[in-house]
């Protein structure tokens, strides 16, 4: 089994991936691309291609096999806006089809019934070679390294906070129970409402993991986040029966906020957005009795 995700380091240098994304624009005749957001790729439009640089684990090519097998097995995925792969030194890009969103609110009882088609996938429908990890190889969710990295940049009470939570977690990662292929990252900035309904993307962090790992994020969409109180009922609803009772599930969803907060807390030493959200999230760790939701950046 492969040891990382298909994306596991960020891009990098941006302007690097302009260039890139520059190269990719004009060997297809697309329009100036313009920056959208960066993440752990560097996404920008160029008409109505989306141009995705980034630095993958495994060959890039891999990400176009797997949004056709998953479209061939009913999966609304994004569609590839060419076959080629463009590289620049570590550096990859592929083009997708802009996916342009209605504006409705997200239909979680479709999502919910599109996870349900994803878990019933096994890894012979996946293409040769694309990266199903356990979550345990993921380094976001390596907590005793990523305390010890930025954990003395945290105030006493907030450490304290969130130390508490990982030693209560810690049996997550014996992955108790049946496992089944995840999308890896469900959560509201990887659904987009297109025409035609609720569309998944970036199945960089695919893994094999019990189910519980794709609801985790739901569960405290509305507490943490701000979101949508009714979206866990439906998507549960959509996907056939609720995990919100789960042991393993609710140590998921407990963690991915550990893991949340140390990663903007690690982001805020050169991003002073990111620093100003860090500290929202750690009002929370100190069990301030009025800590505000979270926002996603």
């Amino acid at each position: 089994m492969p040891a990382r995700p298909f994306v596991d380091q960020a891009v990098g240098d941006v302007d690097a991936a302009r260039v890139l994304a520059e190269r990719v624009a004009r060997s297809l005749a697309l329009p100036r691309p313009v920056l959208l957001r960066v993440g752990m790729n560097a996404l920008f439009r160029a008409g109505g291609v989306v141009v995705r640089v980034g630095r993958p684990s495994a060959p890039p090519r891999l990400a176009i096999d797997l949004a056709d097998h998953l479209r061939d097995r009913g999966i609304s995925a994004p569609r590839p806006a060419a076959s080629e792969v463009f590289i620049e030194g570590e550096l990859t890009a592929t083009c997708w089809v802009l996916l342009v969103d209605n504006g409705d609110p997200i239909d979680w009882r479709t999502v919910g019934a599109i996870v349900r088609r994803v878990h019933a996938l096994t890894p012979g429908d996946l293409p040769d070679g694309y990266p199903t990890p356990p979550p345990t190889a993921f380094p976001w969710w390596d907590f005793e390294t990523l305390m010890a990295d930025v954990g003395g940049e945290i105030d006493a009470r907030a450490r304290a906070g969130l130390e508490k939570s990982i030693a209560r977690n810690a049996a997550w990662s014996r992955l108790d129970g049946d496992h089944v292929v995840c999308h890896g990252d469900l959560h509201p900035g990887n659904v987009v409402m297109a025409a035609d309904g609720p569309v998944l993307i970036d199945w960089d962090l695919m893994c094999i993991a019990p189910a519980g790992w794709d609801h985790a994020m739901l569960l405290t969409l509305a507490e943490r986040w701000g979101g949508d109180p009714s979206a866990y009922p439906a998507f549960a609803a959509g996907y056939g029966v609720s995990m919100a009772d789960d042991v393993t599930t609710q140590r998921f969803a407990e963690l991915r906020n550990v893991a949340a907060t140390l990663m903007r807390v690690r982001a805020g030493r050169t991003d002073p957005a990111a620093r100003t959200e860090a500290e929202r999230r750690l009002r929370f760790w100190r069990g301030e009795q009025a800590a505000p939701t979270w926002h996603s950046q």
